[in-house]
């Protein structure tokens, strides 16, 4: 149903190295970079494994509140990104576990980004 979302950002060089680190143990890498001078709008950087899926760019009113969920392969993949994201300065909103009242093998982690949105990390299977 979708094909990528994007995320205002008000320190996009911090944010980016955020994500970088909190992204990686999922596989997830910068795609793709457009600059403000190609978009007339700030800078953006594009997450995924072949295309952008997920987009950050400068927005100098960013002001959290976001939530995005990032499939993880395996339960260790979303223990992976919690500490990643907690060592790129994330802040934690809810430590990697399983939460069965969404369903018995729903496991995932939250962290709070440099602008207070909502990451999270879930693996589906048992």
């Amino acid at each position: 149903m979708l094909d990528h979302i994007g995320i205002g950002c008000r320190d996009f060089a911090t944010s980016l190295a955020f994500y970088r680190a909190a992204l990686a143990p999922l596989q997830l890498t910068v795609v793709m970079s457009v600059t403000a001078e190609q978009t007339g709008a700030g800078d953006h950087a594009g997450f995924g494994r072949d295309k952008p899926l997920f987009w950050i760019r400068t927005q100098a009113a960013a002001a959290g509140g976001t939530h995005v969920a990032f499939a993880a392969d395996s339960r260790a993949q979303v223990d992976a990104f919690h500490r990643a994201a907690l060592a790129a300065g994330g802040r934690d909103n809810g430590t990697p576990g399983l939460r069965p009242h969404y369903h018995p093998n729903y496991y995932g982690a939250f962290v709070l980004d440099p602008d207070g949105n909502n990451i999270e990390a879930v693996c589906h299977r048992p």
